[in-house]
């Protein structure tokens, strides 16, 4: 089986020749774990400083995501946003996802004028022009930096919350049902982080 083709710069490109300038990448992690935030990262690659080696986070080791962690922190403009388990809860977690990307692009230090945001559906009231990437973060250099900096930022929140609430395995499973978590849930209970309207844990909660 041939290795996936790299992201590269063709739709930021594209953008730019219908006259974007700003023009970043949106894209979002932990939308699938039973407990903890879910995590959106929005970034601004300088095209002269573009640092090599990007790619799908998931497609990534953790050494070589810190490294383009760190490599991306130092030469992009980045945003970086969370929606809480209790808003989880609260709105659904699509819903929860939006209003993490929203985050993200808010916190950026200049704002777009052009979004590319991984998937098929596209945030309602965004600030500018967007347009949804199916598999982008494998497809686009800017929505790959965007997942990596989500990755790891939520893999390190994860690790922080594993400390406050050991025995669930955060830091190495990162809030997904593995076999662990799950026996972990029926032994010690629900956590303040995890997500109540997730049927793993309302089931606990409502037998």
């Amino acid at each position: 089986m041939p290795p996936a083709p790299a992201p590269d710069y063709e739709f930021e490109r594209l953008a730019a020749l219908q006259g974007a300038r700003r023009i970043v990448g949106v894209d979002e992690v932990g939308r699938g774990p039973l407990c903890g935030p879910v995590t959106a990262a929005a970034v601004w690659l300088d095209p002269a400083a573009i640092p090599q080696g990007l790619a799908d986070s998931k497609r990534l080791g953790a050494a070589a995501r810190t490294q383009l962690f760190d490599a991306i922190m130092a030469s992009a403009d980045v945003g970086i946003g969370h929606a809480t388990p209790a808003e989880i809860d609260a709105m659904n977690i699509l819903q929860a996802t939006y209003l993490a990307m929203h985050r993200a692009i808010a916190a950026l230090q200049t704002p777009p004028d052009h979004l590319l945001i991984d998937g098929n559906r596209l945030p309602a009231d965004l600030p500018c022009r967007a347009e949804a990437v199916i598999k982008g973060d494998g497809r686009v250099l800017s929505i790959a930096a965007a997942s990596i900096i989500a990755k790891v930022t939520r893999d390190r929140i994860m690790a922080e919350l594993d400390q406050r609430y050991p025995g669930y395995g955060w830091a190495e499973n990162a809030g997904y049902p593995t076999k662990r978590h799950k026996n972990a849930i029926a032994d010690l209970g629900p956590t303040p982080e995890h997500r109540r309207s997730f049927a793993p844990i309302r089931k606990i909660l409502c037998p």
